[in-house]
């Protein structure tokens, strides 16, 4: 962390903000998530409230819950048998907001289909995530889903462009679930808020 201080400045952002970008910028080597990081202290705090309250955390892929600190969460790409319509991942995210319909943290680190769904099923009504972790990656759809989430009015913490992966999406879940389990109050992230 000290090596990541010299080489980027983060001190335009809020305190649960800069604690994410400095988490995936660390998992990943990469400066440029500096620059395109999409996230604010709100989400982070609304993340935040999730966690304390005991709200569900959804991944995409195995790979991204076993990521999460200590493993936690649920994924549902081994229900899925896939469709002509829906990919395995977007089939998983389904079954997800049937599991639970509101209040979850839903993190996407690998399907760009995944976070179309995700995006797709709080427009229509049936899901309501407190918030979304949106860094698939790839040169297929990834940037496009991450915009339409960005657009989606849901909270969420995502980035723009190609970028993103499974240990980038679970090293932002991870800067967030140690502010929860510290239970540090941070400037904006009081359960008033």
């Amino acid at each position: 962390m000290r090596i990541l201080s010299e080489r980027v400045d983060l001190s335009h952002l809020g305190t649960g903000a800069r604690a994410v970008v400095q988490r995936v910028i660390h998992a990943s080597a990469d400066l440029e998530y500096a620059e395109t990081m999409v996230v604010s202290d709100e989400a982070v705090a609304a993340g935040v409230r999730a966690l304390r309250a005991g709200g569900a955390v959804v991944t995409d892929v195995e790979m991204v819950r076993h990521g999460l600190v200590g493993g936690s969460g649920h994924c549902y790409l081994a229900e899925t048998v896939g469709s002509s319509t829906r990919t395995r991942s977007a089939e998983g995210m389904r079954i997800a907001a049937e599991h639970h319909p509101t209040g979850a943290i839903v993190v996407v680190g690998c399907a760009p289909t995944a976070l179309d769904e995700v995006v797709r099923l709080a427009a229509t009504g049936p899901f309501r995530p407190a918030l979304v972790i949106g860094l698939p990656v790839g040169f297929v759809g990834a940037a496009e889903a991450k915009a339409a989430l960005r657009t989606s009015g849901l909270h969420a913490i995502t980035n723009v462009g190609d970028k993103g992966g499974s240990a980038v999406a679970a090293a932002a879940f991870n800067a967030m679930a140690r502010i929860a389990l510290a239970g540090k109050a941070h400037e904006g992230m009081t359960d008033e808020h």
